[in-house]
């Protein structure tokens, strides 16, 4: 916290040099209705590609991580003048031990026995984390995945983005039951499992002040689902 302060008070002196102020963009932007969810149209100048399948193990589905081509510019002494070059990065995803990350457009789903493939959402989101609880599965049998992603423009610049506030989702190893439990317009802070108990916990922010930021005047809600349960039910917690 004092390293906290302390860098408000250098920030402020630089400002105050430079004539220039740095104000933190609104996580949510608050308008007569109150309503944050608004049409959001895919960019028609990105270029969707997808991954090579993934299969978590202990499944029978394929997961294609899809996501936009990224092209990146750098600097270049061309022998004959060129300014710049560009870079293109056909990996839009990492992998890790049961874990997706990236800035993926969507996930789709494929049953190994078949040629179908069904995408996770209908509609735009940035899907940061995707986790396969295999612990989780192992004990109960019930194969859930987790997801971390935004799903909604609330700031209201036009796009969904890192700029949005960061939700969290459940959904079966199928990607089927796509289900929100984190609540709407409160921001996801973290999630643990605890396979002990075979609870999923997670913290939430609400901007309580309505001030499109989320900051020490607001509040955290404590909350955690028992996934050895086949119904998905969000029960809160008093830990404070």
């Amino acid at each position: 916290m004092k390293k906290y302060f302390k860098y408000i008070a250098f920030a402020s002196i630089v400002a105050a040099v430079s004539c220039r102020e740095e104000v933190q963009k609104p996580k949510v932007i608050y308008d007569a209705s109150n309503k944050t969810n608004v049409s959001v149209k895919a960019d028609s100048s990105q270029i969707e590609i997808a991954d090579l399948p993934i299969q978590m193990e202990g499944t029978n589905y394929l997961i294609h991580p899809v996501g936009d081509l990224r092209v990146y510019e750098r600097g270049s002494k061309a022998r004959f003048g060129s300014s710049s070059v560009n870079d293109v990065s056909f990996n839009i995803s990492n992998l890790g031990e049961y874990e997706i990350t990236g800035y993926l457009q969507n996930l789709k789903f494929q049953q190994i026995d078949s040629d179908s493939i069904k995408p996770l959402s209908d509609k735009p989101v940035l899907i940061l984390t995707a986790t396969y609880l295999k612990t989780v599965a192992d004990k109960t049998q019930n194969k859930v995945m987790v997801y971390t992603l935004t799903d909604s423009d609330t700031n209201k610049d036009g796009k969904v983005d890192t700029g949005d506030i960061k939700t969290l989702y459940l959904s079966d190893i199928s990607g089927q039951n796509f289900t929100k439990i984190s609540a709407d317009l409160e921001e996801l802070v973290d999630w643990s499992l605890l396979e002990s108990k075979n609870r999923l916990y997670f913290r939430t922010i609400e901007d309580t002040n309505q001030n499109g930021q989320f900051d020490k005047n607001d509040v955290l809600h404590y909350n955690y689902i028992d996934l050895a349960s086949k119904k998905w039910e969000v029960k809160s917690y008093k830990p404070i």
